[in-house]
């Protein structure tokens, strides 16, 4: 199954969750916000929001510095 995350095509198997997308971008466990076609998905949910065929995912990560 295809899915957009970040804007780049990325083949997941079908029935991937939104956990299992964020743990192909990144393995923090904190600082880290998901939208799911635009509505932002609380991270409680990660794991039971299933994608489907063409879903876009964007993923943010916080950055500290100066």
């Amino acid at each position: 199954m295809i899915v957009i995350i970040n804007g780049s095509p990325r083949d997941l198997p079908a029935g991937a969750t939104v956990a299992q997308a964020v743990e192909t971008l990144t393995p923090a466990a904190a600082g880290v916000a998901v939208a799911l076609n635009d509505e932002v998905v609380r991270r409680g949910l990660w794991g039971s929001t299933t994608l489907g065929e063409n879903d876009r995912i964007e993923v943010l990560t916080a950055v500290q510095g100066g």
